[in-house]
């Protein structure tokens, strides 16, 4: 007897390195995201500086003025 209830359920983010975010509309911020999808793929060792190159640049992003 193994029943599952919606609040039990783990959310599926995707496998990593597939597109799974679809776009925000917001170009910069998609180009950041895109940037992310062949991490799977890299060394461990270079996670951390890919992570914070995409940080500064959704901080720049989203600190713009809006159009």
């Amino acid at each position: 007897m193994d029943q599952q209830h919606p609040d039990d359920e783990t959310p599926d983010h995707g496998s990593a390195g597939t597109d799974t975010a679809g776009s925000t509309g917001v170009a910069e911020v998609d180009a950041v995201l895109a940037s992310l999808d062949g991490l799977a793929d890299r060394p461990v060792a270079e996670h951390v500086a890919v992570f914070e190159q995409a940080h500064d640049r959704l901080r720049r992003a989203l600190d713009a003025p809006a159009d």
